[in-house]
């Protein structure tokens, strides 16, 4: 399908976003690695609890942690904004984190090698923790081939632009999510190659699974492509050690049953993972996406 040709002011802003981009990144290269990190925590620890991000992001916690007092709140809510202020500025340079050895521990890391040699491809699962871009990167950096979603900027300048540098630290095989996307992993798990996709935000139409105690819509594809293909998920996550110094950490994979019941085999498949996004957040809560609206709308205009 042909987009729509955007406005002319409508070019001029992106054009105008774009450039703005140039000259941050042009700092962020010039700049040590983990002097743009905890540049990127200052500036949002001082932004993030002017928005309405900071609501949804108090919200949320109050629904993962409904026994935490008002100063483990703020305490968390002061954490994720370091860890999120953080991320955003390590993603233009990612080429710089993932080129230097003693900022990447790959932990369980010959489960990768295991996956490579074996020649079957897995669906690689994982949610938005730490740095979660350092998880594609170990994976296209490691002897797995695997194909990495991806969900387009709307802005085409700033994309094409987030393209390059992804490419720079090595991935270069991406996914759009989508019609298109679904097609393109399709066809990767039937040429042996494995796929990989976060699976910890909403997605509506999803199948409801209980997400720390509350129902929360959840995107089926990693589940329905593993039982097609009859594979495992394979949980992957990122933790982050100090400043942009990250362990990731190579998780026991997922075997997801076979009942002849495709329909109760994905919803069980989508339960199984959000166990795991749990365990995972309870034990690193800071590290967290919070910002986003993981529950049903309803929940967040209560919370007004």
């Amino acid at each position: 399908m042909t987009q729509a040709r955007p406005s002319v002011a409508q070019d001029i802003l992106w054009r105008l976003e774009a450039m703005a981009f140039d000259v941050v990144i042009a700092f962020a290269r010039i700049l040590p690695v983990d002097t743009v990190s905890d540049f990127g925590a200052w500036f949002f620890k001082a932004l993030g609890p002017l928005t309405g991000a900071h609501r949804v992001a108090e919200t949320n916690l109050r629904i993962v942690f409904p026994e935490a007092s008002e100063a483990e709140i703020a305490r968390l809510l002061v954490e994720q904004w370091d860890n999120t202020g953080r991320t955003f500025l390590e993603l233009l340079i990612m080429d710089r984190i993932i080129g230097a050895p003693d900022r990447v521990e790959v932990v369980n890391g010959q489960r990768l090698d295991e996956i490579a040699a074996k020649q079957e491809p897995v669906v690689f699962v994982s949610g938005h923790f730490s740095n979660f871009e350092v998880m594609p990167a170990t994976i296209v950096n490691s002897p797995v081939q695997c194909q990495i979603t991806y969900r387009a900027m709307n802005n085409p300048h700033v994309e094409k632009r987030v393209r390059a540098y992804r490419f720079r630290y090595g991935v270069r095989y991406f996914a759009p999510k989508g019609g298109d996307g679904a097609r393109e992993l399709l066809a990767a798990l039937g040429r042996g190659e494995s796929v990989a996709l976060m699976n910890d935000q909403k997605f509506n139409g999803g199948v409801a699974a209980p997400l720390f105690g509350l129902m929360a819509h959840t995107a089926p594809g990693p589940s329905r492509l593993a039982l097609r293909f009859n594979t495992v998920l394979q949980p992957m996550s990122v933790q982050r050690k100090h400043k942009a110094r990250f362990h990731v950490v190579v998780h026991d994979p997922i075997h997801l049953e076979h009942t002849g019941n495709m329909t109760a085999d994905i919803e069980a498949g989508v339960r199984q993972v959000n166990a795991f996004i749990e365990e995972r957040v309870r034990e690193r809560p800071a590290e967290w996406f919070w910002t986003h609206k993981r529950w049903p709308s309803e929940t967040y205009k209560r919370a007004r």
